[in-house]
């Protein structure tokens, strides 16, 4: 038996970390760290008679995410309970949503550049439908569309420390923290496309301030479903779909994947498993060791036992709520960009970086508002500032001069009332005294000289204080112009329009 071809099926679910104040179900603070087991109550701890409340933003928040990824959101929904035993899990079961989660039918455009150029339009391995054969490579290739099944609102559970030595410990601080899970179609077909799509998600959802996504933190992780379909001789098989949990790494997606297609390819060819699509195998990744190791099987939702949530009614949800939840998504990080670059002639580089944060991008086009060259203020924003804040590690929130300085400073430039040169020094000012940069300009005595009889006189009296000068450059010696100019600059304190200069030097000198 021969294999005559095969392709990657990955679908993934992400957790994601939502940024309300308190926990899901309870007032306990909804913060990272701390010393163990000091955030906690009896109704994250899930003691007898302790009784869950939805806690204030935890909906609306899980809209915002909705709307951010196309979905629709529900007018009606409710909790469920899914049973299963962990260490991490005080109850013995986990508040979620099963059969009427919150959001439904979104999907998440990747831009299709980011990936490798076989898997973009016209590549060997660009798959151009979807599995269900609806085409899924939109604007000329621009985009490839992956499905968002749902998004539902869960709890977190606690964490396992597993230390050196014989013993294991649980902090539950992170019990009923409110999460999110991502649900997507298995639409993407391979590793690297799996990895892309967690990066978009992750831009999206910091960009609306629904998450911190720090993945180290665990504030976003991924369980990636895979499989592969394979022909052999002409028939279509499928392999066992595993389930590999928590990667919270990009690299981490793309390593798991791409070790997980090999390992079910072989064992394809080697032990043939039968294909059960309620069936999964948990594999988790070893990271040292570079491979998939096998966790425990489960049976789909007939292993979890789901039955409606007895302490926390179902609910409504408002129009108003949904309205306002709309509202918060603004314009997204992508449409943004395409806007930036179609209004103010960026590069594809410029934009990323302005776009990496909404408060970065918002701060970039207050500046550019009034500014005379936007293309200055971007490189002014993109060289100067954020290498600034990168060195103290600081974000454009942290900053204390606001873009009216960006904006005053480049008009500066452009009107030619300080050089590029001297544009440093009062940024520099600018950053330690947060004075306006007319303010400094004025202070330190910088103000260009641009009146054209200003600049002609000194020119003159440089020409007549430097006759030997005068002498080289009949005599052939051109570079005497240069010399010349620096005395200018000289006598003017470096005040003088540069150019201005220059070519009143070299007119002056070619009339004699």
């Amino acid at each position: 038996m021969a294999i005559d071809k095969y392709e990657i099926v990955i679908g993934c679910e992400i957790h994601t970390q939502l940024l309300t104040k308190t926990k899901a179900f309870c007032a306990c603070e909804n913060r990272y760290g701390g010393m163990p087991n000091t955030r906690v109550c009896p109704v994250c701890l899930g003691l007898p008679g302790a009784m869950p409340r939805i806690s204030k933003g935890y909906v609306e928040l899980g809209a915002v995410a909705g709307h951010a990824l196309n979905c629709n959101i529900a007018r009606f929904t409710k909790f469920d309970r899914k049973h299963y035993f962990y260490p991490d899990l005080t109850k013995g079961y986990q508040i979620t949503q099963y059969d009427i989660p919150l959001c439904t039918d979104g999907h998440v455009d990747l831009p299709m550049h980011k990936l490798p150029a076989d898997q973009q339009l016209g590549g060997d391995k660009c798959r151009p439908k979807n599995f269900i054969g609806e085409d899924c490579i939109i604007e000329n290739g621009k985009y490839r569309r992956v499905r968002v099944e749902r998004i539902h609102l869960e709890e977190d559970v606690g964490k396992s420390l597993h230390l050196q030595g014989s013993h294991s410990y649980i902090d539950y601080n992170r019990s009923g923290t409110p999460l999110i899970e991502i649900v997507t179609k298995p639409d993407m077909t391979s590793p690297e496309e799996a990895a892309l799509f967690m990066e978009t998600v992750q831009e999206i959802l910091r960009y609306v301030k629904v998450t911190n996504g720090n993945l180290e933190e665990g504030n976003m992780r991924c369980d990636a479903n895979i499989n592969l379909n394979v022909w052999e001789d002409g028939k279509l098989y499928h392999t066992p779909i595993s389930e590999i949990k928590n990667l919270n790494s990009f690299q981490k997606i793309k390593d798991a994947c791409s070790y997980e297609a090999q390992r079910q390819l072989k064992e394809f060819q080697e032990d043939r498993q039968p294909f059960n699509p309620g069936f999964k195998v948990t594999m988790g990744w070893d990271d040292d060791k570079k491979c998939t190791v096998v966790q425990r099987t489960k049976n789909s939702f007939v292993d979890y036992r789901f039955v409606v949530e007895p302490d926390i009614k179902p609910f409504s949800v408002s129009e108003e709520l949904i309205n306002r939840a709309l509202e918060r998504v603004g314009e997204l990080p992508e449409a943004k960009r395409t806007r930036l670059k179609k209004e103010y002639g960026l590069s594809d580089f410029d934009v990323e970086t302005l776009t990496q944060s909404r408060d970065l991008a918002i701060w970039f086009e207050e500046a550019a508002k009034n500014a005379k060259d936007v293309k200055k203020v971007a490189n002014w924003i993109l060289a100067e500032l954020l290498a600034v804040l990168n060195e103290k590690k600081e974000t454009i929130n942290d900053v204390t001069i606001t873009p009216a300085h960006i904006t005053e400073l480049v008009n500066a430039i452009a009107d030619k009332k300080i050089s590029n040169a001297q544009g440093k020094t009062v940024f520099a000012k600018m950053l330690e005294s947060d004075k306006m940069p007319s303010v400094i300009i004025k202070e330190e005595g910088m103000e260009t000289v641009s009146d054209a009889g200003a600049i002609e006189s000194i020119v003159d009296k440089v020409i007549a204080d430097n006759p030997k000068a005068v002498a080289d450059y009949k005599g052939g010696k051109t570079n005497v112009v240069g010399w010349l100019m620096g005395q200018v600059m000289k006598a003017s304190g470096g005040k003088v329009n540069p150019k201005a200069a220059t070519e009143l030097v070299a007119k002056k000198l070619a009339a004699l």
